[in-house]
């Protein structure tokens, strides 16, 4: 008689992993959804977190970030239609700078604030393949991380429109930077969002191939 294993399946709201750093700052936002680490094969990281939580990637379903990705998927055609089909498809989003913007630019110390909850929630993520740079913001969060383990920059200091063809990895993980995901200006400039659904659709060539 054959013996049967059970596998025990982990949720995890990462909200409250993060929130175990958290050191009572009250202004930090973290995203409030449940996932199963090992079935994400990439993660997106965008610019930072919008001045209301509801329009984030996790909040109401008509949020105003999710105005400008679920188009980019479709563009590089992955048929979603929520946050919740792009994780079904084994791709994680998340912002890397964890509280609103109080000006027009991000700030280098509100990266570097943010950055030990990012850190943390990229290390949730056992089985990722691809590490999306949604923009600036995110990979200079990227190559402070980077620069902290290994005393250099993963990611080369040169605009990203001669990076997009670049093979980049970091310990085994393929790391494509892009352009910025969110905010009305993606849909107006024809030419990045162009490039930014052709990068999602070579990510997703490599977690599917």
């Amino acid at each position: 008689m054959k013996s049967s294993r059970t596998i025990k399946v982990k949720i995890m709201n990462i909200q409250k992993e993060l929130e175990q750093l958290s050191t009572g700052k009250t202004d930090l936002r973290f995203n409030d959804v449940d996932v199963i680490p090992e079935t994400i094969y990439t993660i997106m990281i965008n610019e930072v977190v919008p001045s209301c939580i509801e329009d984030d990637f996790y909040g109401r379903p008509d949020a105003a970030y999710m105005t400008t990705t679920i188009p980019l998927f479709r563009k590089a055609r992955i048929e979603v239609s929520s946050v919740q089909d792009i994780l079904n498809n084994g791709i994680y989003i998340t912002n890397a700078v964890k509280t609103p913007k109080t000006e027009y630019a991000v700030s280098k110390e509100s990266i570097e604030e943010s950055l030990p909850y990012l850190e943390r929630e990229l290390a949730l993520f056992p089985n990722v393949k691809v590490i999306m740079l949604m923009g600036d913001v995110a990979k200079k969060a990227f190559n402070m991380i980077s620069k902290k383990a290994t005393k250099k920059n993963a990611v080369p200091s040169v605009s990203t429109y001669k990076l997009r063809n670049t093979e980049i990895l970091y310990n085994g993980i393929r790391i494509l930077p892009s352009y910025i995901m969110t905010g009305q200006n993606i849909l107006i400039e024809k030419s990045k969002f162009e490039m930014a659904s052709e990068d999602i659709a070579t990510m997703y060539r490599l977690i599917t191939k």
